[in-house]
């Protein structure tokens, strides 16, 4: 485990904001197993139960808030961290309509403060999570480039456009790629990825949160867009991009200080209705029923990425189909609701497996 993405994260000091969510676990978990030094901050996790709760990590946790720049730079200057992967964010749809100041001031407000830590500190490298909700959707067939305009109709997805436009305005000024090693040794990268599912994610107005929670309880689950289409991917997936791409920033490839996209295949994107009866497949006990709300807010319908600049310059790859996927969801949660087990470590070797099986260039020494 620990020679994978070159062994660059052994022994490094690796500091994740948002470290309590869903993403965020997993990501702490995989760098802990790589053996990292681990430092998280965040806000309390958001849900009981929660997955960072329950894989009892032994890694630096502090509950602070990305906004307190104070408490920001004095965890920066304790730990000094090699690299930051900043995932700390308000990531929910429905909720930003509800709360658009907070949702702003986070995932705006709050990067930029993320970022001026950084700078202070002059970390070695900064891996900025987005989404692909950041990109100015026209609900085009076709998935959306790097390059694309960025932008964004609900508070979340707009918040989201403007940390990217953050990220860049910041790689131009204060962490230019022309500039490294003469006036800052800092070199900064976006990412944004689509739907993630897997085991562990708690969050309110998610649909496999809504679907094992509703199986748990012998609930039907009502689905509320069911022709709504997504990319959907395992969690392990984006995580593995992101690696990657913290991997060659900590190597000083100054090419890569750019954004990123990682998507599944083409396969990867279908309707909610079609997750739901791919999940059915293996919890039979999965009820659901369409129900249409006349006062639906405003979501995208279909959304994708086109991820060739991650496959032919970073030889990155999806490795779990969907299929495989939704399977490895549902037996999760299954094995936490029926057995009370957690599978995150048996997913995650197996996902290492599979993808060494693949030849992918990150599993090598």
């Amino acid at each position: 485990m620990k020679s994978l993405f070159g062994g660059i994260y052994k022994d490094k000091t690796v500091l994740v904001t948002g470290h309590s969510g869903f993403k965020g676990s997993w990501l702490v978990y995989w760098l802990k197993k790589m053996g990292a030094k681990v430092v998280g901050y965040s806000l309390e996790a958001p849900t009981n139960p929660n997955h960072i709760d329950l894989l009892n990590l032994d890694i630096i946790s502090i509950i602070g808030d990305i906004r307190d720049l104070d408490k920001l730079n004095q965890t920066f200057e304790t730990y000094k961290p090699d690299i930051v992967f900043h995932l700390a964010a308000q990531s929910l749809v429905r909720l930003s309509y509800e709360n658009p100041i907070e949702t702003y001031e986070t995932n705006v407000i709050g990067t930029l403060k993320v970022f001026e830590a950084c700078k202070k500190a002059d970390v070695k490298a900064i891996v900025n999570i987005t989404s692909d909700k950041a990109y100015e959707n026209r609900e085009w067939i076709w998935g959306y480039r790097e390059n694309d305009p960025l932008g964004g109709y609900d508070p979340y997805s707009s918040s989201k456009g403007c940390a990217d436009l953050l990220a860049n305005s910041y790689r131009s000024s204060y962490f230019n790629p022309k500039e490294y090693k003469k006036t800052h040794t800092t070199l900064l990268a976006s990412c944004r990825a689509g739907n993630v599912i897997g085991g562990g994610d708690w969050a309110k107005d998610r649909l496999i949160t809504d679907i094992m929670l509703s199986v748990s309880s012998a609930k039907k689950v009502s689905i509320r867009n069911p022709k709504a289409t997504r990319p959907w991917q395992h969690v392990l997936e984006p995580l593995s991009g992101y690696l990657h791409i913290g991997q060659k920033l900590l190597e000083e490839k100054v090419e890569f200080g750019e954004a990123w996209n990682f998507g599944p295949s083409d396969e990867g994107s279908i309707t909610v209705e079609e997750v739901v009866k791919n999940v059915k497949k293996h919890w039979d006990k999965i009820e659901y029923e369409i129900k249409s709300d006349p006062n639906q807010l405003h979501e995208a319908n279909f959304l994708k990425l086109e991820c060739s600049k991650a496959h032919v310059l970073l030889k990155w790859r999806d490795v779990w189909d969907s299929d495989t996927t939704f399977e490895k969801t549902v037996k999760w949660y299954r094995a936490f609701y029926e057995e009370q087990k957690i599978l995150t470590n048996d997913d995650l070797d197996e996902y290492i497996r599979d993808a060494a099986k693949k030849g992918l260039i990150w599993t090598k020494n």
